[in-house]
């Protein structure tokens, strides 16, 4: 903290600006730079059908139903973290379940 925002303190003569301006001070110092300029660290996801050597399978209903949204969308790629490969094995197996009548295609 900045010397005269202690004896400001030490006063009890301060306003609120004086605090949220020593943060802000103290916050760019620490982050080297302004602010909003930090990109998001992601966890990388991992394909499960990989990891798990699991195959997808059109009469295995219950694991495909974990990727088809509540509307009877298929999810894509990036948020189940499936790898392309698998990905196109997914949607063929969702698209003979649904009309094997083993999935909705659209859930009421």
């Amino acid at each position: 903290m900045s010397d005269d925002f202690k004896e400001k303190i030490d006063n009890d003569n301060f306003d609120k600006k004086d605090i949220d301006m020593a943060y802000d001070d103290e916050h760019e110092q620490k982050m080297g730079g302004s602010k909003g300029k930090t990109k998001p660290v992601f966890k990388r996801k991992i394909c499960k059908f990989c990891d798990q050597k699991n195959v997808a399978d059109y009469k295995n209903y219950e694991m495909l139903r974990r990727f088809v949204t509540e509307r009877g969308k298929i999810l894509p790629r990036r948020i189940t973290g499936t790898c392309a490969k698998h990905q196109r094995a997914l949607t063929t197996a969702i698209k003979r379940a649904r009309v094997l009548a083993y999935l909705p295609f659209v859930k009421n």
